[in-house]
């Protein structure tokens, strides 16, 4: 996995505000899912030091992320 990838997402999540962290860690998701389409969520949350509850939310947004894309979602401009 790109460690600049994870730092850029550890960052985020830090400044994310208190009640806006899930949502920050979704668009953190699918922002960086092509990148990130050959980790598992379980590698995931260890690299970020999350709990492992989160890879379901990461693993939704990735899955997502498809669907995002064919309705014309650019990812590169999150």
């Amino acid at each position: 996995m790109n460690k600049l990838i994870i730092e850029e997402i550890k960052k985020a999540l830090a400044l994310a505000p208190r009640n806006g962290f899930m949502a920050e860690l979704h668009l953190q998701s699918i922002k960086y899912a092509d990148e990130l389409g050959n980790i598992t969520a379980r590698e995931f949350c260890e690299e970020l030091g999350l709990k492992p509850s989160y890879g379901t939310e990461f693993s939704k947004m990735r899955n997502l992320t498809i669907r995002l894309k064919a309705a014309g979602l650019a990812t590169e401009k999150i």
